[in-house]
């Protein structure tokens, strides 16, 4: 997100589930926080979507607004729903598929 972007948000209240809308057969994104030490983006996945399996150095929160994904940390399969959180550890990899359309907010911290 841009600076110009970020003043849109800063200060004010909004709903984390309006900051990305579902799309068709799409991963939407949009990064509410990119900092040098970490970021914040609000992801909504179209019914079967996905990532692919990946790693990265550092821990990750996810948080799920809505719907209901599934989530693989080093081949464990894990559900979720709205108001569940998991935690993906570094260097572990991961992959997620949406079983139903569904949003999360991914928290990243570099430090």
């Amino acid at each position: 997100m841009n600076d110009q972007n970020a003043n849109n948000i800063v200060g004010k209240v909004k709903k984390t589930a309006d900051m990305a809308v579902y799309q068709d057969g799409a991963v939407v994104s949009r990064e509410i926080i990119k900092k040098g030490v970490g970021t914040v983006t609000i992801f909504a996945f179209d019914k079967g979507q996905g990532l692919s399996e990946h790693t990265v150095p550092f821990d990750s929160l996810v948080n799920i607004i809505d719907g209901e994904p599934e989530i693989f940390i080093s081949g464990n399969s894990n559900r979720l729903k709205a108001g569940d959180f998991i935690i993906m550890p570094a260097n572990e990899p991961h992959s997620l598929n949406a079983v139903e359309k569904f949003k999360m907010m991914l928290t990243m911290i570099r430090a």
